[in-house]
């Protein structure tokens, strides 16, 4: 058995994790990242990147690189309830550098973090290689065993982060305790090519019994039919045809295209989640993005609170681990550093599932809430959920 020594590994090249291996590499710290996939490539992963992840982009010295590659760009946010369309959400106003959501496939976000990390001596990552189990010795995380294409091998580290997602491998070999939070929807996700002469098109569209999402990727619709949670086996079982009917009659524009659908491969369905990790770390192991916290696709927030996590933990730990004293008093640090602003987004994010988007699909009449009609009213308004989505509670910015 091949033996690897280092002092971080990573488990998991998603966005937590990747950010996470730059900062650390940046800083001097020896870390390997471990990815269990051959490639990036797996459609319908999230691909919001928020004002405050473009901020710890900037930060980096990285933006212009950033913005020289494939993104699209939303400056305001608009949600449609019944028959009538409100703005949500301006972004210009932000006082960050990017007053915009940018909208990258993750794969070339993941693509380039990976890009700018190899240019750190003390950063390496290896693909297809999948955490099986944790080394621990006299109750304490000592490493990982992992499976790759030739063999099984251990990489022993002075830290384990477990930001392999949420089902994340390494947080249940520890025997984290989760705390889940009933989420009452699932979503099929699915795309639809866009045309240059299609009208400006609503994020969101509330419905008598229908909740649909298009968010626009250029040449192309990432597209969310919401539906009540435990319902997909119904909708498989009424036919493929019977949802494009259904999905034709919420957008009658986009009816020419649906034959885009051909069979139930083109549909990915996302079993929403909302959990957390009551502790997030133990000695030697500590977790983060959404194998501590799985996030609702609601404001697309989860990718932004994974790069958070990322920055406070290079922020704390860079220098214990660079010095070789690092305790778990720091790993509870990131803990502490980061649990309000977890516990704030998730409540925020049930509350509007239980208040609008279930609301709308089990109803027959469809209202705009209290706060989208006092927008309305009041435009300066709409720098609220500008901020709350764009940029968030607490956020990091870079130290290490």
């Amino acid at each position: 058995m091949e033996t690897i020594r280092t002092t971080c590994c990573i488990a998991g090249g998603g966005p937590a994790g990747m950010m996470l291996g730059l900062l650390l590499a940046r800083a001097g710290v020896s870390v390997v990242v471990l990815e269990k996939h051959a490639d990036f490539l797996r459609d319908f992963r999230g691909d919001t990147v928020h004002p405050s992840t473009l901020e710890v982009i900037h930060e980096l010295g990285l933006l212009n690189d950033f913005l020289k590659r494939p993104h699209s760009k939303v400056v305001q946010g608009r949600v449609q309830f019944g028959d009538e369309e409100f703005l949500l959400a301006d972004f210009s106003h932000l006082s960050t550098q990017c007053k915009f959501i940018a909208f990258m496939p993750q794969w070339d976000f993941l693509t380039f973090l990976l890009d700018h990390a190899k240019t750190y001596p003390a950063f390496k990552h290896l693909m297809q290689t999948k955490v099986t189990d944790l080394i621990e010795e006299n109750g304490r995380v000592m490493g990982v065993v992992a499976a790759t294409p030739n063999g099984i091998v251990e990489i022993r580290a002075d830290l384990v982060v477990g930001a392999d997602g949420r089902g994340s491998v390494v947080r249940e070999k520890a025997g984290l305790a989760v705390t889940a939070t009933g989420a009452p929807i699932d979503v099929l996700w699915m795309r639809l090519s866009r045309k240059s002469t299609d009208p400006v098109m609503p994020l969101g569209r509330f419905l008598p019994g229908r909740v649909f999402v298009m968010l626009n990727r250029e040449d192309y619709y990432q597209c969310a039919f919401v539906f009540p949670k435990g319902e997909f086996e119904t909708i498989k079982t009424r036919g493929l045809e019977a949802l494009r009917d259904e999905i034709a009659s919420i957008v009658p524009s986009v009816r020419d295209r649906l034959h885009e659908l051909r069979d139930w491969n083109e549909v990915g369905l996302l079993t929403v989640k909302i959990d957390r990790l009551a502790t997030w770390y133990k000695d030697g192991l500590l977790c983060i993005g959404d194998a501590a916290h799985a996030m609702s696709p609601v404001g697309g927030v989860g990718i932004n609170l994974a790069i958070q996590d990322a920055v406070a933990a290079a922020n704390l730990l860079a220098r214990p681990l660079k010095e070789r004293r690092l305790t778990t008093e720091d790993l509870r640090q990131v803990q502490r550093r980061r649990e309000l602003p977890t516990k704030l987004t998730q409540r925020a994010q049930v509350l509007m599932q239980n208040a609008v988007i279930n609301k709308a699909l089990i109803g027959k009449k469809v209202r705009p809430p209290l706060a989208l009609r006092l927008i309305r009213r009041f435009p300066f308004l709409t720098r609220l959920p500008a901020f709350a989505i764009g940029v968030g509670v607490r956020p990091e910015h870079v130290q290490s």
